[in-house]
């Protein structure tokens, strides 16, 4: 639907539009905000018929579709960006060398909200460690709202007059339009290469990341990974995370005489391990930066422990899928980027490595640009076969090779996850293989041949079951 003309609205009804470039969830929550706020809305997207269109509120009565719409742009007072929409984008670049603002959802949703906010992001974990501080606050009593890069667009959540907490995923798209969070607690759990094909290099990514810490109250930082550590003052409130016992009142953990590993407050034991059901060693860090963020938006800890041991984890995240023909099968999809595959390798690796066994790993699809030399190290420590699916395989094995990969791990092309599960089943069969668990972490973006990085979990899932089904 498109009644006037922009230049003809503007004339119309007077300066002050708001154009908002993107109609997926969270263009439609900005639409819908903006409006109620009295806002002269418009709407462009490059889809000719966005699937959301029909959802807009009736006072958008500008909604140009079929392209970004340069001129358009060119007559707004503020551009609100959807995340999967790069400021390199023509229109877009043109507007913002006009020194027209452009902003994301989360700009407007700080500028509004009221409420402390818990602000999370990284390359890796966020939405589990989002998911696990959310139900954490709901457990203590809180009235939460969890959202942003997860499930709920962050605007949404104002529609709950009696938030008490916000706990948001960011993603360093959401981030790269952000100024002044002014978060309670803000953290970037962990820093490895991805998204580099629109940040252009790891500075870039790195510099979007941490945004997150402008204006924040408090901080938590890892302390295995620099790159988490922020430039900010340093009387500013702070706690650390890591896989060594901890200084005095940080986190980290602790080993007993006896080889049992405890989540630790300085030298207090808190929980031990074993109690969790989620398990890996990044899941130990995860655990903590709960704790750790938790703690500086004022939750009580043993609230915070109770709910620790009832946390099952995330679908699509190191998820346990079955166990067949005596391989146990981890369903990791949302391992997009090599950092979050390197953490789900070791993880599982040193479960099974103490059995002498090894993982059969799966890897493939959109490679984004990355060095996957990088996960040598940890593919020869624990894992026996890797089997490359998608657009990317040939290049992936072709970095796998040209780095110091052990002879004793093998190599398979096999396009498709049908084609994997045969090799599987090929490799696995002999009285000499050492593979205990096939892990499906492709440490690439899954749109060559999905939807999302769900729905190929999914049908992961679903071979997992018909495997078990034919045995």
């Amino acid at each position: 639907m498109t009644t006037l003309t922009a230049t003809e609205t503007l004339l119309h009804k007077g300066s002050g539009l708001q154009v908002v470039v993107g109609l997926g969830q969270s263009g439609l929550s900005v639409a819908n905000y903006l409006t109620k706020q009295g806002y002269h809305v418009a709407v462009t997207d490059s889809q000719p018929t966005p699937a959301l269109a029909d959802q807009l509120p009736a006072a958008v009565d500008i909604r140009q579709f079929g392209a970004i719409d340069a001129e358009l742009l060119q007559q707004a007072a503020r551009i609100i960006i959807s995340p999967g929409i790069s400021l390199d984008t023509d229109a877009v670049a043109a507007a913002r060398r006009a020194n027209i603002p452009v902003v994301s959802d989360i700009q407007l949703f700080c500028e509004a909200c009221t409420v402390p906010i818990v602000a999370i992001t990284g390359s890796n974990a966020k939405s589990t460690v989002t998911t696990l501080v959310g139900q954490m606050a709901a457990d203590a009593g809180i009235n939460v709202g969890v959202g942003g890069n997860i499930g709920v667009p962050a605007l949404n959540l104002l529609a709950n007059p009696d938030m008490q907490l916000a706990v948001l995923e960011l993603s360093s798209f959401q981030l790269e339009t952000v100024t002044n969070l002014g978060a309670q607690v803000a953290t970037v759990l962990n820093m490895s290469p991805d998204h580099l094909d629109r940040h252009g290099d790891m500075l870039g990514y790195h510099q979007a990341k941490h945004r997150i810490f402008q204006g924040a109250k408090s901080v938590v930082i890892n302390r295995e990974d620099a790159l988490t550590r922020p430039l900010v003052a340093d009387n500013l409130p702070r706690l650390s995370t890591g896989i060594h016992a901890p200084d005095k009142g940080h986190y980290g953990l602790i080993t007993d005489p006896e080889g049992q590993i405890y989540l630790a407050r300085g030298t207090e034991r808190l929980l031990s391990a074993d109690k969790l059901q989620i398990k890996g060693r990044h899941n130990l860090l995860n655990a903590q930066a709960a704790l750790a963020l938790g703690e500086l938006a004022g939750l009580p800890l043993d609230s915070m422990l109770n709910t620790l041991q009832q946390f099952t984890g995330l679908e699509h995240r190191c998820q346990y899928v079955a166990t067949a023909a005596g391989l146990d099968y981890f369903n990791d999809s949302k391992g997009t980027n090599i950092g979050s595959t390197m953490a789900a390798i070791e993880g599982l690796g040193a479960v099974y490595a103490p059995k002498d066994g090894k993982l059969l790993l799966i890897l493939g699809g959109q490679g984004k640009g990355q060095q996957f030399g990088e996960l040598t190290p940890f593919i020869n420590k624990y894992v026996s076969q890797v089997l490359f699916i998608g657009e990317d395989a040939k290049q992936i094995e072709q970095h796998l090779r040209a780095t110091k990969l052990s002879d004793e791990v093998a190599l398979h092309q096999c396009q498709t996850l049908e084609s994997a599960f045969a090799t599987i089943q090929q490799v696995t069969t002999s009285s000499l293989s050492q593979v205990q668990a096939v892990l499906l972490s492709p440490a690439c973006a899954s749109f060559d041949q999905f939807s999302g990085y769900a729905a190929r979990g999914e049908h992961f899932s679903q071979l997992v079951s018909q495997l078990a089904t034919d045995i």
